[in-house]
């Protein structure tokens, strides 16, 4: 793994701070929001607004992509970050929900950009390498777990308006993006070439790589954002667990998604990209059964821990197969609509897991997934068969 280019490290580095604003706002946007909403209902709007940004946002950013490069794409939206997090202390000192409900949308383009870098570092390596090199990439979502909170916190009461000061906190990190990314070397043309031996989506939606690829990343997101969405809610609100217990759990979490990506590429040779998608299955089903078990304080942290895990192998396996099922000059159409799938997909379950776990409890919400996990699992040991 660390023989790996430059171009990946940079990656790594500039994803962490990326997401540090995804991990910031999931943090800070509930609170905020029930300072500023006018119902209590509709304090986690601007979480879903993100998520639902995120969606709005990809293809239009692949398009982008594919006419002036990732490098300019990269560094234009680090510059776009800074002016979007500008409107959003325009939205605090002003005390305007829906203002700050269109800053979090529009954090959807740098998130949607951010999604992008695992392409960007598979595309810098050899094809033997991909996993590893979205592993590596992965590895920064660990950092995010701790900066996005810690500028939340660090910056509260730095100025007269709370969390205004942690805004100016996070705008740091786009600066250091804006530098890191400076050094990242073009390795994608910035107009797809050979455009007439390119296939239609709809012969390329066809190949099992491609429907293996897209679901296991698709649902491998989906049961974990509704879970995970769900949890606090559960937590705290149902239970009665404190906001630090809480924020441990989730924190625990999030570095259970993107820890193992230290090991992946071990496991990948050990046991291939199919078996390890199936082993992310098979975690998510002791993930359910677990939390459904109890409501105790272990039960969550356990089963959140094996919700990070199986996220994990199933978004590596899938995010490693897919450019097994385009050319070079269908990148950019296949990527972007792989993550328009998966992004609209948890943005649905982000927007619903509120609604479901106040009107059907935290047992209805985990034997919901079921479904979706039997469906994967079929799906996985159908590409085995066939690709054998």
């Amino acid at each position: 793994m660390f023989a790996l280019p430059r171009n990946v490290w940079l990656l790594t580095a500039s994803l962490a701070l990326f997401m540090s604003l995804s991990v910031f706002v999931i943090f800070l946007g509930g609170i905020i929001g029930q300072s500023l909403a006018p119902t209590d209902s509709l304090s986690t709007l601007p979480v879903a607004l993100l998520v639902v940004g995120t969606a709005s946002f990809i293809i239009p950013i692949n398009r982008v992509m594919s006419i002036i490069g990732r490098r300019k794409t990269f560094l234009s939206v680090c510059v776009y970050t800074l002016a979007i997090i500008f409107l959003a202390i325009v939205a605090l000192r002003a005390e305007s929900f829906y203002l700050f409900c269109l800053a979090t949308f529009l954090f959807g383009l740098t998130t949607a950009t951010m999604n992008q870098f695992r392409f960007a570092a598979i595309e810098s390596v050899p094809e033997n390498l991909s996993a590893t090199a979205t592993s590596a990439v992965l590895i920064g979502g660990l950092v995010s777990a701790f900066l996005g909170p810690e500028i939340a916190t660090l910056g509260k009461s730095l100025f007269v308006t709370d969390f205004v000061g942690s805004f100016v906190l996070l705008s740091g990190c786009f600066f250091a993006a804006f530098g890191l990314l400076w050094f990242y070397q073009q390795t994608d043309l910035t107009e797809e070439k050979d455009r007439s031996n390119t296939r239609p989506l709809a012969n390329i939606i066809k190949q099992p790589v491609f429907i293996v690829a897209i679901s296991s990343a698709a649902i491998g997101y989906v049961v974990m954002s509704y879970l995970m969405t769900a949890t606090p809610m559960s937590m705290h609100v149902i239970d009665g667990f404190s906001l630090e217990q809480t924020k441990f759990v989730i924190q625990s979490h999030v570095i259970a998604m993107f820890l193992p990506s230290l090991f992946t590429p071990f496991i990948v040779k050990w046991l291939g990209l199919g078996k390890m998608m199936l082993t992310g299955i098979l975690i998510y089903f002791a993930c359910v059964a677990l939390a459904y078990s109890g409501h105790a304080l272990n039960n969550y942290w356990l089963a959140l821990i094996l919700l990070g895990l199986g996220w994990n192998f199933l978004f590596i396996g899938g995010t490693s197969l897919l450019p097994r099922a385009y050319k070079e000059g269908e990148k950019f159409k296949v990527q972007s609509l792989n993550d328009f799938l998966i992004f609209s997909v948890q943005a649905l379950a982000s927007l619903s897991a509120g609604w479901f776990v106040f009107n059907y409890g935290w047992e209805m919400v985990l034997l919901s997934v079921i479904p979706l996990l039997i469906a994967q699992l079929l799906i996985l040991l159908w590409w085995l068969k066939v690709k054998t």
